[in-house]
């Protein structure tokens, strides 16, 4: 545990002097400013008003801008270290190569996190200072789904980085897989799948297996708990898990994509060719 936490306070400590956590931490705070200076929290939508309604719009820009800059970043972790050599030293110091991994792994998550929640934090603290009314249980909920988001796709980036062999490759391979998902977003895959006469309840399913699918279902259904701007693909998803059961679901499914995701980069990154 003491070479893990080692290895994670090293991540934190690097990324930290990196140029692209600056940039990070500026988009997502900068953010939630503009949305306070265009008075976004006095706008009505579907009822919702005050900090409610910026956090509805904060959870959907975070959606397209932190799955692309997690898999960026993270993918560039092992190729990198590849790359320049590091796995020379490594394999000379008492580390091993699981506390060395997970610890990566563990260091990163804290760096990914940090910004996104302490810009919700601003958000509670802007709206307390001005007498806005606090949506705690919504703002618990958007916690949770981009804690489970950023663990979703670190352990992506992290499998990626494991499989590609250079720094190019990996960055490749990662924008292709967010523009994949990015595709089948909208529940596009329904149109597709339903005019081959694919019944709905296994199109639907086929589409809930895209992670980015799930987070924006699941940040909607917050606020439309019918899911109506789904349309017919609504019942479906209510049929199968109920309103509540989603929300579950949406927490438990991306965690386990994530932690698979992690484990099986971690078994070719221990069997594979380290130099």
């Amino acid at each position: 545990m003491k070479q893990l936490w080692l290895t994670a306070k090293l991540d934190i400590v690097e990324s930290l002097r990196a140029r692209w956590f600056q940039v990070y931490s500026l988009v997502f705070g900068g953010i939630v400013a503009l949305l306070f200076l265009f008075g976004l929290t006095e706008s009505r939508v579907l009822g919702f008003i005050g900090l409610s309604r910026l956090l509805v719009t904060y959870i959907q820009l975070t959606m397209a801008i932190l799955p692309i800059f997690v898999l960026i970043t993270t993918v560039r972790s092992v190729a990198g270290d590849r790359e320049a050599g590091v796995y020379e030293y490594l394999l000379s110091l008492p580390v091993s190569l699981a506390a060395w991994f997970w610890g990566k792994i563990l260091g990163r998550y804290i760096v990914i996190f940090l910004p996104v929640f302490a810009a919700m934090v601003l958000a509670v603290v802007i709206a307390l200072l001005r007498g806005i009314e606090v949506p705690w249980g919504m703002f618990g909920y958007y916690t949770a789904l981009l804690a489970v988001m950023a663990a979703c796709f670190l352990g992506l980036g992290m499998l990626i980085s494991a499989l590609a062999r250079s720094t190019d490759m990996a960055q490749g391979a990662a924008f292709v897989v967010w523009l994949t998902l990015l595709l089948f977003l909208d529940l596009i895959l329904l149109g597709v799948m339903i005019q081959g006469k694919v019944s709905p309840e296994v199109a639907v399913t086929m589409a809930l297996a895209n992670p980015l699918q799930v987070f924006r279902t699941a940040a909607l259904a917050l606020f439309d708990p019918q899911l109506i701007v789904l349309g017919p693909s609504a019942y479906v998803i209510l049929d199968l898990f109920g309103a509540f059961g989603y929300k579950v679901f949406a927490l438990v499914y991306p965690t386990i994509v994530g932690v698979a995701a992690a484990t099986l980069g971690y078994q070719i990154f221990k069997r594979g060719d380290l130099p």
